[in-house]
């Protein structure tokens, strides 16, 4: 939790292209998906990020990071967790047109919690 207003932490995988946009917007959102991606995917614990980050994303663009921030947690109760997988593979499928939105939700700043080269 932080401050006055509950809080659930959320991580994200990411290449190096959306963490300059990251960058960018001041570490406090996340830049508009592209046309071919119409869900942004959050994902619910560490070490599933460190997964996507270390073997998807150093394959596909030489670099991948893990980052975390909080979101308010009365926000979040809109999206459902979905099981991806196993049992741990939990994520959060928001609709790019809704990001925006997500975006205003963020509570403190956006920060890298891994890199993998």
């Amino acid at each position: 939790m932080t401050g006055l207003r509950p809080t659930t932490t959320l991580w994200r995988p990411t290449g190096p292209e959306e963490l300059a946009l990251v960058r960018e917007l001041g570490w406090r959102a996340w830049p508009p998906r592209l046309p071919e991606q119409p869900i942004f995917y959050p994902v619910l614990n560490e070490d599933y990020a460190v997964r996507i980050a270390r073997d998807w994303n150093v394959k596909h663009s030489g670099a991948g990071f893990v980052t975390r921030f909080e979101v308010e947690s009365g926000f979040l109760s809109r999206y459902p967790v979905q099981q991806a997988g196993g049992r741990t593979i939990l994520e959060l499928w928001v609709p790019a047109e809704e990001l925006a939105e997500f975006n205003s939700h963020i509570v403190g700043r956006i920060q890298v919690t891994h890199e993998f080269r």
